[in-house]
């Protein structure tokens, strides 16, 4: 009810786009190039396609996902190529050099809505935003204003605004505490997001009882999609046994995965969002999935 009745079909559109019709959200996340340096995309174990940023892109137009987010400048330089993709522009980010024990974290905007809407005004296919919040940090306070924001704005143009938000600075103990990404699904909420991506909550290493805690998580995000970051690469058929019980035992609306994806060759990658959208989009199972990946079962979704 924040999105205005001349701008409501826009955001409808774009919804729909995001989600390709389904309500769950495939986010193919390209931001860690300010997040965590070239640290994610050169060197053992990644593949040597990695390192060119086009990469991101190729994978994105080849396979299936439904939305790539980066920042601004990325997407501009690589939109004209790819017009026909989905983008939501992360507007804000910082590099992973001062670490938290140094100083409690801060992202702060790195540029203007109307920037992104003169980006979008002259023809990149720009759907929404996303913003990460740090909470716990000395600087929570900053970065909740900005993101409630950066929301209202976003909604009264039409975009859906995806929040990360993190527990993170000297006042959080376990950042994957269960209680504390449940206390983060609420918070976007009631910032009025879209879609939360959070860390999976962890349990004593028990992957199912992890499972079983984003549901609480889930539960608690209400009408805010909840989404689960990717983590670091680990093989396919782990990673889609994880994703399947993020959906069908925590109850998330999706995910949102980076170096699980681009780490990998091109022709991987895009079998591996094809394996992952089956699962997201089309409630394939893991086995289903896992055919997809290697090749041996087809998948599109329009």
């Amino acid at each position: 009810m924040d999105v205005p009745a001349d701008v409501r079909e826009t955001y409808i559109s774009n919804y729909l786009a995001a989600t390709r019709s389904t309500g769950r959200l495939m986010l193919f996340a390209c931001d860690q190039k300010v997040e965590h340096l070239n640290a994610d995309f050169y060197g053992e174990g990644i593949d040597p396609a990695d390192n060119n940023p086009e990469h991101f892109f190729r994978i994105a137009s080849q396979g299936c996902c439904g939305v790539l987010a980066g920042q601004r400048g990325l997407i501009a330089h690589y939109a004209a190529s790819y017009p026909q993709l989905n983008y939501l522009v992360k507007m804000n980010s910082k590099t992973n050099l001062v670490k938290t024990a140094q100083s409690d974290p801060y992202s702060g905007m790195l540029y203007d809505l109307d920037d992104i809407l003169l980006m979008r005004d002259a023809g990149v296919n720009v759907v929404g935003l996303g913003y990460t919040v740090y909470l716990g940090s000395d600087y929570e306070a900053s970065m909740l204003s900005e993101a409630g924001a950066l929301i209202a704005r976003a909604h009264a143009e039409g975009l859906l605004v995806v929040l990360w938000v993190y527990p993170r600075g000297a006042a959080v103990k376990a950042e994957k505490d269960p209680a504390l990404i449940a206390g983060a699904a609420g918070v976007a909420l009631c910032l009025g997001a879209d879609f939360v991506k959070v860390n999976p909550p962890k349990v004593d290493g028990d992957a199912h009882a992890s499972a079983r805690a984003l549901a609480i998580a889930s539960e608690a995000a209400g009408r805010c999609g909840l989404v689960c970051a990717g983590g670091s690469t680990v093989d396919a058929r782990s990673f889609l046994e994880q994703l399947h019980d993020q959906i069908h035992v925590g109850h998330a609306l999706g995910n949102a995965t980076g170096r699980n994806i681009h780490q990998r060759s091109l022709d991987e990658a895009v079998r591996l969002t094809k394996a992952i959208s089956a699962l997201t989009l089309a409630d394939a199972s893991v086995d289903e999935a896992v055919a997809i990946y290697e090749g041996r079962k087809e998948f599109s979704i329009e």
